[in-house]
C-alpha cells in the first residue's frame, strides 16, 4: 500500500449504516505505547535496540517489554540477535506485516481527520444545553 494511495479506498461500513465504525482501528495497533513503538519501528527500517527504543517511547523497560511481547504475538514486530559493536544485540524491526498493518491503520486515522475535521471546525450557533 503505497502512503499516497486516497484515502476514499479504505473499507467502511457505509453499506450498513455504520459510517463511523472504522474497523480498521486495531485495538493492537492503536494503543498509545504500541502506536509509538510501531512508528517508532517505522521511522527506523534497520531496527531498534531495546534501551534506545525504550529512551525514544519514553516507556519503562517492564512496560516496553510487554508491549513488544504483544506486538510478537501479533507478528506485526520481529526480534532479531545479532553482534554489535563485538557484543551480543538485541534488535526490534517492523515485520512486512506490521508495515502493511501500520499503513492500513494510518489510512483510517486520515479518514477520521476526513470525517470530523470539518464539523469540529465549524462552531454551532447554539449548543443545546444537556
Amino acid at each position: 500500500m503505497d502512503m499516497k494511495t486516497p484515502v476514499q479506498k479504505v473499507n467502511r461500513k457505509t453499506q450498513s449504516g455504520s459510517p463511523f465504525a472504522y474497523d480498521g482501528l486495531s485495538r493492537v495497533i492503536h494503543e498509545r505505547a504500541r502506536l509509538g513503538v510501531l512508528t517508532c519501528l517505522v521511522t527506523h527500517s534497520r531496527g531498534m535496540p531495546f534501551p534506545e527504543m525504550k529512551k525514544l517511547c519514553a516507556l519503562t523497560d517492564g512496560n516496553l517489554n510487554r508491549h513488544l511481547q504483544v506486538l510478537v504475538e501479533a507478528q506485526l514486530v520481529c526480534l532479531v540477535k545479532g553482534p554489535e559493536r563485538e557484543r551480543p544485540q538485541t534488535f526490534y524491526r517492523i515485520s512486512a506485516l506490521g508495515r502493511k498493518r501500520y499503513l492500513e491503520y494510518l489510512a483510517v486515522l486520515e479518514q477520521v481527520i476526513l470525517d470530523g475535521a470539518p464539523a469540529a471546525r465549524t462552531v454551532p450557533e447554539k449548543s443545546p444545553e444537556l
